[in-house]
């Protein structure tokens, strides 16, 4: 027998044995991994997530046809039923203007319909805007593929010349490519503050 049969009949020996040497180690390894680790939610957590479809910290990024962005994001959501729409709670809400301003919307609770490109917050509504106008009401209907919204309740507010209360308020543009307006109606009773212009 020459030299390279008694090679490959070493070999034929050799290679089945690292073979089963390689797989042991990769048992006796696995056992040293540790397989208990706690997660961060209950039994109970996990079994009522599944069950109402909850998601955690869901974010929403759009862009309207201006080119404007628009960021709804909440503390967690849940899909509802067949007889109920899907909520979030701690609804928050960003709006970047295209002249570098921005509004802010903050409620309780709220939904998003990306299918019908709209989103309501709901409860202890906040908007906010960056020239210095705050306003609070319990209903706020948003849209999602423009800048604008209507509370179809009454709201009180907070601005560079007083506090006001009004039946009800809109935002957006009168036209196209005009600038973002908030028109407040229905009854706008307003406690002018001279000194608040002043500063």
């Amino acid at each position: 027998m020459d030299s390279h049969s008694r090679m490959v009949q070493f070999l034929k020996v050799l290679l089945p044995l690292a073979a089963i040497l390689l797989l042991a180690t990769v048992f006796l390894l696995s056992r040293s991994i540790e397989t208990n680790v706690s997660v961060p939610f209950t039994q109970r957590d996990i079994e009522e997530r599944l069950a109402d479809q909850v998601v955690t910290l869901p974010n929403y990024l759009g862009t309207t046809r201006k080119g404007e962005s628009i960021q709804i994001e909440a503390t967690r959501a849940a899909q509802g039923t067949e007889n109920a729409v899907p909520t979030a709670a701690d609804f928050q809400g960003r709006m970047g203007l295209s002249d570098g301003g921005m509004i802010t919307l903050d409620s309780n609770s709220g939904m998003i319909r990306p299918d019908k490109n709209t989103a309501t917050f709901v409860g202890d509504v906040v908007i906010t805007t960056t020239d210095g106008i705050e306003v609070t009401t319990d209903l706020l209907n948003t849209a999602l593929d423009e800048i604008r919204g209507d509370t179809p309740g009454q709201v009180n507010g907070t601005g560079i010349i007083g506090d006001f209360t009004a039946g009800r308020m809109t935002f957006g543009t009168e036209k196209n490519d005009g600038p973002v307006h908030i028109l407040f109606t229905d009854g706008v009773k307003l406690i002018y503050e001279p000194e608040k212009t002043e500063r």
